[in-house]
């Protein structure tokens, strides 16, 4: 489940949650609406997964 990933990407880089809202999708409430029930529609659940995969890649180039 996306919320299970994101929570886990968020434990994992100390980000605030608006903040991965808004550089994943440019919604800082995405992350606390997907906690309230919401369902991503499947070009956003990628576009995420990619940004946290994205993200990841770069810290560990960095």
């Amino acid at each position: 489940m996306l919320i299970n990933q994101i929570e886990r990407f968020l434990r994992e880089t100390g980000m605030p949650w608006t903040k991965f809202g808004r550089l994943a999708t440019h919604d800082p409430r995405f992350v606390e609406d997907l906690r309230n029930g919401r369902t991503p529609r499947p070009g956003t659940e990628k576009r995420v997964e990619h940004f946290m995969n994205t993200y990841r890649g770069d810290i560990h180039a960095a």
